[in-house]
């Protein structure tokens, strides 16, 4: 295994993290968002609401693509496994 390769596994690595943690940081920064536009709206000033609503988008999230999430890490492992085998021969 040589430094091209060393590099191509960081590379996937770097890409599967961002994937998997883009739809729960995704779902949380728009619903900031939209908490902190009605809000200010109603002029509603209450930490707890914004806290709350994004807890249980951040869990309806993870409901929701948690097994798109758990396939893609199970992808990348296997890859990884592969470029294991090809090194050891």
């Amino acid at each position: 295994m040589g430094q091209s390769d060393a590099v191509t596994i960081i590379q996937e690595a770097l890409l599967t993290v961002i994937q998997v943690a883009a739809p729960v940081l995704a779902a949380g920064l728009f619903t900031g968002i939209l908490v902190s536009i009605i809000q200010a709206a109603t002029q509603v000033n209450e930490q707890s609401l914004g806290f709350i609503a994004k807890i249980v988008t951040i869990f309806l999230a993870i409901i929701l693509f948690g097994p798109w999430m758990l396939n893609k890490l199970m992808d990348f492992t296997l890859t990884l496994y592969d470029y294991m085998s090809m090194a050891v021969r």
